[in-house]
């Protein structure tokens, strides 16, 4: 039998609170910027992320999601003339996703309003890039203790 995992060390129980402090500021940020454009949060994400055609499963996973919940904001943006679904230029049993002209100027003006103020504004471009490195390098994954 594996032993428990060692309790996490103040040190690590701030900076998890700091990098969840963190997420919020941005999800509330996105919410608020979509909500100008008439769209709900996981609808600018899918947006934000659609920069040029993919399929449904890549947008899922763009959007850190099910594809079966990236199917009901596609299925939402699609009503709303957004985005349409395509056949695949080279698989016939795959759809590809593409913005309409209205879609890829909502997307416009939505990365322009995420940009403004955003939570990591306050960040240089050395900072933001050093903190980009270093979140990718916490999500790298890493094998497990007896794995």
């Amino acid at each position: 039998m594996t032993p428990p995992p060692p309790p996490p060390t103040p040190a690590e129980r701030v900076l998890c609170g700091l990098v969840s402090g963190l997420a919020q500021r941005i999800e509330g940020h996105v919410r608020e910027r979509a909500g100008r454009l008439g769209l709900t949060a996981p609808q600018a994400t899918a947006l934000r992320e659609m920069s040029g055609p993919m399929t449904m499963r890549e947008l899922a996973e763009r959007m850190s999601c099910e594809p079966s919940n990236a199917t009901f904001v596609v299925d939402r943006l699609e009503k709303e003339g957004l985005v349409e679904r395509r056949p695949h230029p080279t698989d016939r049993r795959a759809r590809h996703l593409v913005l309409t002209a209205e879609g890829a100027e909502r997307r416009e003006r939505l990365l322009v309003l995420l940009a403004t103020d955003s939570p990591l504004a306050g960040l240089d471009d050395a900072q933001q890039s050093a903190l980009r490195t270093l979140l990718r390098q916490a999500l790298e994954d890493r094998p497990t203790a007896g794995g």
